[in-house]
C-alpha cells in the first residue's frame, strides 16, 4: 500500500493533468464564439462546439477520476496520447 504522501502527490498531478486539458478544451470553446462573434460560424456550428466541449470535459472528468489515483497518475505521468476533444466528438449514426 502507499503511503498517504504518495498519494497526495498522485492527486495533485492528477489536478493539475485535469486543470491542463481542461484549459486546452475550454480554449476550443473560445474559438468557436470568436469565430461567431466576427461571423465566420454561425449559432448552430458553435452549438455544436459545446455539445463536443461537454461530452470531452465529461470523459476527461471520468478518467481523472476513475478508481485508483495513483494509477492515473501513473497514465498522466506516461503522458498516453488521449485526445479529449475526439473523445467527445459525435458518434456517427447507423
Amino acid at each position: 500500500m502507499s503511503s498517504k504522501a504518495d498519494r497526495k502527490t498522485a492527486r495533485e498531478a492528477v489536478a493539475t493533468y485535469h486543470e491542463a486539458q481542461l484549459a486546452a478544451l475550454v480554449e476550443r470553446v473560445g474559438a468557436a464564439v470568436d469565430g461567431f462573434r466576427d461571423g465566420q460560424l454561425d449559432a448552430l456550428e458553435v452549438d455544436q462546439v459545446l455539445l463536443q466541449y461537454s461530452r470531452a470535459a465529461k470523459e476527461l472528468w471520468k478518467f481523472c477520476n476513475a478508481g485508483d489515483v495513483e494509477s492515473v497518475a501513473t497514465a498522466v505521468r506516461e503522458q498516453l496520447p488521449l485526445d479529449w476533444w475526439e473523445r467527445g466528438a459525435p458518434r456517427a449514426r447507423r
